[in-house]
């Protein structure tokens, strides 16, 4: 008992507090414990989202929510209609979420059927539930209704338990630019939420169980803010003597102009970018007191408070660890076979966003673009680029795979590198290993038709991408690389391989005009009708003061809001030049952008989606089109690497001739060529081979048929070889 009971001791207690995301953990503690582990530190970590959830959306969970509710003259009729069939949301609860988790895949046949569920205001979208999609298999439709269900329960607990709750966040608005910390400080100040109380029990039993000398809060959003501020508050209170330090893509980009003492109230240490050196820097302060003197103790990005005023320390000369070297994500004590799959209709990237488990990797990082003027360019997180070796990342995915039985990847790059894609994609194929990944990418010409088809081949199922203003003068003052024709051939070579694309679109840049605001809706509006695009999101242009727009506003014709700063600061208020009101145009976009994604409505004039007077598009409509005909020069470099990716063909020899077969897995092409020639072929493919150690060129290969026949180039451009290459001998 006593060494099972030692062997439960963590030093290191890793939280990401209430909510992220339903389906699968966000990565950040896993990151760490996997450092952590290459340092022998002791380390637990916990999603305390997933837990509070679980709590709540259970029977005894919501028999607590319906006791607290505060129904009262206003009560809706919907949440009135919810509060009167509470024993039926109390019956139903259990077997949905064990549905919604894998464990129960009988009952999709009954959540289909008429009168299983209670059903409130959410359920009415179900009438376009065929229209959306499609005929759509039962556990999809049954996982659609079970989503339902729970957001109607979410209306329910946001109208009369916690106006803050939120499946995703929680106060995200108490998180939002928040420049000031007294309000956040004063709702710390206030009574214990229902959700609160919760998260605070699950907390305390954790804390209990593993006695950490350290416990970290990853806060990545501004709707993980509150929680964690929270939970470090009643730490404070009932154990004293563990210290705390927040870390994550909050305070990174939030925080590094903090200057209010009462932060430290609740942390002792708060730090910025790459967590790994930061976090093994403060456990050794905490595991030897006799550092914390700030003139001996060197940490690395950290503010602390030293004689009642914040100080930064970043006195290590210690460098941040290689990428190599930081270890393979660690998920072990997350529940993995406990996170809900939900589906919401409009959006497909949605869909994969929040149904299944997705384990996260980074492919290298940094953006090795960085010019995006948008973008956090400034701040190391994005500019500094550092790629991991292509023999690394399938190492980790393998050990990823053999601890969670899990097979799903999101490499969650700000910019997957192509380069390093094709290196990751070959290595995959070449170890046989079945995974399924997608990730984020920038639409660069160097994604062509072969090097998508290889993607495809190792495994990849979507690329998200910025096109972001669909307009060229935009996107060069964007600086974002590409143009719209680009984006339209590159997203077709994805399509054609069977890749889904989804694009990140933007509107209310400055300087931007009603005129670009509309020909960029016509751009996108060609692009789904050509079947180039399958998935989008409209997001509103963001000033952040990290970015190349927040630090030199005048060059880009805005003028910022500034306030005084003392908590956090990233999003700025600004006005525009052009004085144009963007927000008219939100609802407009994100209507016209739901029906193109279900391939609908594409003969509607632009005009149809707004309801005040909008310009005629200056855009051709046959730009997309021809865009998609313009012929492009296949890949032809001597240096270029030939690759083929199917297995050999069989031959069955008839004199002077030669059948060559090539199975692939739902057809069979057959090719007729003189013998010798045939013998090539075979030769060819066996040295070029995805599995063969030695890689062959485009040079070498023709150099090895002009040796024994005469002009590659007619060879090249004839049907067996136009077999071949739509079968799988890429040029890459």
């Amino acid at each position: 008992m006593h060494a099972q009971h030692r062997h439960t001791l963590k030093e290191l207690l890793l939280i990401t507090p209430p909510f992220t995301q339903l389906n699968t953990p966000y990565p950040g503690t896993a990151y760490l414990k996997g450092f952590l582990n290459t340092k022998n530190i002791s380390s637990y970590q916990m999603d305390l989202g997933i837990e509070v959830i679980l709590e709540m959306f259970s029977e005894t969970g919501l028999q607590g929510i319906f006791a607290c509710a505060n129904i009262r003259e206003e009560t809706s009729d919907n949440a009135l209609r919810i509060f009167t069939l509470r024993a039926e949301y109390q019956k139903n609860i259990q077997e949905v979420v064990r549905f919604l988790q894998g464990k129960n895949d009988t009952i999709a046949r009954k959540i289909c059927s008429e009168n299983y569920l209670p059903e409130a205001a959410r359920f009415q979208q179900t009438e376009d539930m065929e229209w959306a999609f499609g005929t759509m298999g039962i556990q999809d439709k049954a996982k659609y209704l079970a989503t339902l269900f729970l957001e109607d329960l979410g209306d329910f607990i946001k109208e009369c338990v916690d106006p803050e709750f939120g499946f995703s966040r929680y106060a995200e608005r108490l998180g939002m630019s928040a420049n000031s910390f007294d309000e956040l400080h004063q709702r710390l100040n206030n009574k214990a939420s229902y959700i609160d109380e919760l998260a605070l029990d699950i907390l305390d039993a954790r804390i209990n169980k593993h006695k950490p000398i350290l416990v970290c809060f990853s806060v990545p959003f501004p709707g993980n803010l509150y929680a964690a501020f929270k939970c470090a508050q009643y730490i404070k209170k009932h154990y004293p003597d563990i210290k705390i330090a927040m870390g994550g893509g909050f305070p990174n980009t939030e925080l590094r102009s903090l200057t209010d003492v009462r932060v430290f109230e609740y942390f002792d240490y708060i730090s910025l970018d790459d967590g790994e050196l930061p976090i093994e820097l403060i456990y050794s302060n905490v595991k030897d007191p006799s550092l914390s003197n700030p003139n001996l103790n060197f940490l690395k990005r950290t503010f602390t408070l030293h004689n009642d005023e914040v100080l930064y320390n970043n006195h290590t000369l210690r460098q941040d660890y290689k990428q190599e070297d930081l270890g393979t994500p660690d998920y072990s004590d997350l529940l993995l076979d406990s996170y809900v799959s939900v589906i919401e209709v409009p959006n497909p990237m949605h869909s994969l966003w929040s149904d299944g488990r997705w384990l996260k990797l980074t492919m290298a990082h940094g953006c090795y673009w960085g010019k995006c003027t948008f973008c956090d360019i400034s701040l190391d997180y994005i500019k500094l680029y550092e790629p991991i070796t292509a023999k690394t990342l399938v190492d980790r995915m393998e050990t990823m795979i053999a601890q969670t039985g899990h097979r799903g990847f999101h490499f969650v790059d700000e910019a997957a590198p192509p380069a390093l894609m094709r290196a990751l994609s070959i290595e995959i194929i070449r170890r046989g290993l079945k995974v399924s990944w997608w990730t984020n990418i920038r639409f660069e010409k160097s994604f062509d038709w072969d090097l998508c088809r290889l993607l495809q081949a190792s495994g990849c199922i979507a690329v998200s991408g910025g096109l972001e203003v669909a307009s060229n003068r935009l996107l060069k003052l964007i600086d974002k690389g590409v143009t719209v024709e680009q984006v339209a051939q590159v997203s077709r070579n994805f399509t054609d391989n069977g890749i889904m694309v989804h694009a990140y679109l933007m509107y209310a840049y400055p300087t931007q005009t009603i005129q670009e605001t509309v020909d960029s809706l016509e751009m996108v509006r060609q692009l789904f009708e050509h079947g180039v695009l399958q998935s989008g999101f409209w997001h509103q242009f963001a000033m952040t003061a990290h970015s190349p727009v927040g630090m030199d506003p005048d060059a880009y014709g805005v003028t910022p809001k500034l306030k005084e700063i003392s908590f956090a600061n990233n999003d700025i208020d600004f006005t525009d030049s052009t004085g144009i009101d963007h927000d008219k145009f939100s609802y407009g976009l994100k209507k016209s952008l739901f029906n193109y994604m279900h391939g609908i409505c594409f003969d509607y004039p632009l005009q149809e989606w707004f309801d005040f007077e909008i310009p005629e598009t200056t855009i051709s409509p046959r730009f997309i089109l021809d865009s998609l005909n313009e012929q492009k020069p296949q890949n032809s470099k001597p240096s270029s690497k030939m690759i083929w990716i199917k297995s050999l063909p069989v031959e069955n020899k008839m004199g002077t001739a030669t059948q060559l077969i090539l199975h692939s897995n739902n057809n069979a092409a057959e090719i007729y060529i003189e013998t010798k020639k045939a013998e090539w072929i075979v030769q060819m493919l066996e040295a070029t081979s995805v599995t063969s150690k030695e890689t062959k060129t485009l040079a070498e290969v023709r150099a090895s048929y002009e040796n024994s026949f005469e002009d590659f180039d007619g060879f090249w451009e004839s049907e067996p070889m136009e077999i071949l290459r739509e079968l799988g001998l890429l040029v890459l």
